[in-house]
This record gives C-alpha cells, structure tokens and sequence, in this order.
C-alpha cells in the first residue's frame, strides 16, 4: 500500500512549522489535507492507498508566514511526484524560509 507524508522545517527559525495546511491532489482533484502537528509532521495522507499516478502536495506557506508577521514571498508552494506501482512509503519534506523553499524525496 503506497502511502505519502511529510514533515515541514522553517529553516529561519530552526524548528518544525506548525499549523501550515496542506493538500494531497491528483490530476487537480484535492484527495486528502492536513495541518502541520507540533513536530512539523503530517504522519500519512488519507486513509487508502495511493495508486500509481503523479500527485501535488500544496503548502499553504503564505498563510503560514503571514500568520507570524513575517514577509513573504511564495504564497504557497506545489510539490509534483509520481508514485509508482508498489507497496512503499513516500516521504516528501520541505524545508522553508520566505524567500526559498527546498524538497527530497526523504525516507
């Protein structure tokens, strides 16, 4: 069963970002969403498996950093990945600041 989560760190503050909502979407239909815990971490994505497709994770960044007085310049951010046929686990970190964002495929 081909699962998906992941976990968010502002890298300005140097601890997990909280609150930030998140949406599971293929081919533009909205599957699942979630909110950061306090570890940053959303532990799995909907309550079935995920088939083989392309699937975007969306940040909701914008509302994150507005929500902390902080400037900002994406208002979200839009992570594209395939999950292949399979029975594995996806993990799909991204680590955040108001100018730039980086993403891996993490473990």
């Amino acid at each position: 069963m081909n699962t998906v989560s992941t976990h968010i760190l502002d890298a300005t503050s140097g601890a997990p970002a909280t609150g930030v909502a998140v949406t599971l979407s293929a081919d533009g239909t909205p599957l699942a969403s979630g909110v950061t815990d306090a570890d940053g971490r959303i532990g799995s994505f909907g309550d079935g498996p995920l088939e083989p497709s392309t699937y975007t994770l969306t940040f909701a960044t914008g509302e994150y950093f507005d929500a902390r007085g902080v400037e900002s310049f994406y208002p979200e951010v839009v992570v594209t990945f395939r999950i292949p046929d399979g029975d594995r686990h996806f993990h799909v970190p991204l680590l955040l600041s108001p100018y730039a964002y980086s993403t891996y495929r993490g473990s």
